[in-house]
């Protein structure tokens, strides 16, 4: 999701790699489970892990935990944010995530951001995003909290530069075209599951190549 603002307006004005130290470390309170509106964007693993951790499919999601809405003119599933306090479906009552050992990547890098630039990016510290007063100094690394994390860093690179490549696509393209592109990203990286039996980002690169190659058509 694209952010019309300045970087000195919202962050420490510096940018960290994997191995730097920032103050990003909570105690996890659940301020940043509520509210949030449509801003959870879920990338294919977000939703892969999601399923596998409660064993529903993408339909059962959609009932009451997800969403679909128009990100940079491609449509995406998001957290839902439900009840009077508008918070996130996975929050119970002790303001404790149903699925933290699954939460998307957004929830693992908050209060962290992406700065995207020259076919990367870089991570950086939202400083009026966290109620805590108190944050303690963590490696980016850690608090990212991804097993394998050079594989990862280079999928979310992947994805996103994919997805900048398809809204800059449908922003010409007619409406059969911006249709049929939604429904393919939809059903190839949300809906189809992944298996169990091979390396998510292998499968991942495989349906990426094949979905660029559809795009170029």
């Amino acid at each position: 999701m694209k952010r019309n603002v300045r970087m000195e307006d919202i962050s420490d004005g510096r940018l960290y790699d994997s191995n730097d130290m920032v103050k990003a470390g909570c105690m996890g309170c659940g301020s940043c489970c509520r509210g949030m509106g449509q801003s959870i964007i879920l990338d294919p693993l977000d939703l892969q892990r999601i399923k596998r951790h409660l064993g529903i499919g993408f339909e059962g999601l959609m009932t009451d935990k997800i969403e679909l809405n128009v990100v940079d003119g491609v449509i995406l599933p998001n957290l839902r944010m439900a009840g009077p306090r508008e918070q996130c479906s996975f929050l119970d009552e002790e303001n404790r995530c149903r699925i933290h050992s699954a939460r998307p990547g957004i929830c693992r890098l908050f209060p962290l951001g992406r700065y995207y630039e020259n076919q990367g990016f870089r991570y950086f510290l939202q400083v009026h995003e966290c109620k805590n007063e108190n944050s303690m100094k963590v490696k980016v690394k850690k608090w990212v909290d991804e097993e394998a994390l050079k594989k990862y860093e280079a999928y979310i690179k992947r994805w996103h530069y994919f997805l900048k490549a398809v809204e800059e696509t449908l922003e010409t393209a007619d409406d059969g075209l911006q249709r049929r592109m939604n429904l393919y990203i939809l059903q190839k990286f949300y809906i189809e599951d992944f298996s169990s039996d091979r390396d998510f980002y292998e499968q991942f690169e495989e349906r990426i190549q094949t979905a660029v190659t559809e795009l170029e058509r």
